[in-house]
């Protein structure tokens, strides 16, 4: 029988080793970038869920390695158990709509929300025609006062005197909303994030983000029909106040908070997030 051709195998296997090689090196390659992708997916992650709000819950629970359960350090009372949400971003960022989806996703009945636009300054005795020209998106325009006694006592367990603001007058109300304490609060307002002392009492700070634009249409959809403002009236207010009050203390604001929804309502992917965060933080309590 004849033996093959020495060289001829050689080759043959020379290829065969070349082939064997190319196809570990592709396996490699794919393997590497898998890797890479998932190290950045939980990267990012880790970046939204800020390290502020890990340390700040970290002092409120102390790990009990026999029973394998997280246990409060304080007593039970409604200020341990209440979880307090700040909700800030520029008007017409979409703000309403994400509480209104996370409000979905929580447990019914379990949710307070106290708007920031209730605690504007008490304007009834300014004259007509200068409350018009009052900035309300200026920090001075809110009485931080109230709402921070407020808060204190929904966390104490008290019921508190909500107010009720008038934007076609411009005035704060006679009538109030009688707000009982509950499991979840949630403040929403422009400059939610803007005080020190109502950030100390929230244990998560979110910042809604918009571009310029889709909020400048959103306001004008809103201020013509809820308002009763016009188009020149909106456009004229957005240039002389919206824009630079929103450059000089909103979009600051994302510095403070633990999480940037951008695109507001329609990140339904934050949103579930938040949800599930705000979950187990109220089953872990």
């Amino acid at each position: 029988m004849r033996q093959p051709n020495s060289p001829i195998m050689a080759l043959l296997s020379i290829v065969y080793l070349t082939y064997i090689y190319r196809i570990s090196i592709v396996y490699l390659s794919c393997i590497y970038r898998i890797s890479i992708v998932y190290l950045s997916y939980i990267y990012r992650i880790s970046i939204v869920f800020n390290l502020k709000i890990v340390r700040k819950l970290s002092k409120k629970f102390v790990y009990l390695k026999k029973k394998q359960y997280l246990c409060s350090v304080n007593p039970q009372t409604p200020s341990s158990t209440m979880f307090i949400i700040g909700i800030a971003g520029g008007t017409g960022s979409g703000k309403t709509t994400v509480v209104r989806k996370l409000i979905e996703r929580l447990p019914k009945g379990e949710v307070t929300v106290i708007p920031l636009d209730s605690y504007y300054n008490d304007s009834s005795d300014v004259p007509a025609e200068e409350r018009q020209k009052i900035n309300f998106d200026h920090p001075n325009a809110f009485e931080w006062t109230l709402l921070e006694q407020h808060l204190r006592e929904l966390k104490a367990g008290k019921a508190v005197e909500q107010p009720i603001y008038d934007y076609i007058t411009s005035s704060r109300q006679k009538e109030t909303v009688h707000v009982e304490p509950s499991e979840i609060i949630i403040v929403e307002g422009i400059l939610t994030l803007h005080n020190p002392d109502l950030r100390e009492q929230m244990d998560l700070c979110v910042f809604v983000d918009a571009d310029a634009d889709d909020r400048l249409i959103r306001v004008i959809r809103r201020d013509i029909v809820e308002r009763g403002r016009t188009v020149d009236t909106v456009i004229e207010r957005y240039q002389r106040v919206l824009k630079p009050m929103h450059e000089q203390f909103i979009e600051p604001c994302k510095r403070y908070a633990h999480v940037i929804i951008p695109q507001g309502g329609h990140n339904n992917a934050a949103i579930n997030m938040m949800a599930k965060f705000i979950k187990q933080q109220l089953k872990d309590n």
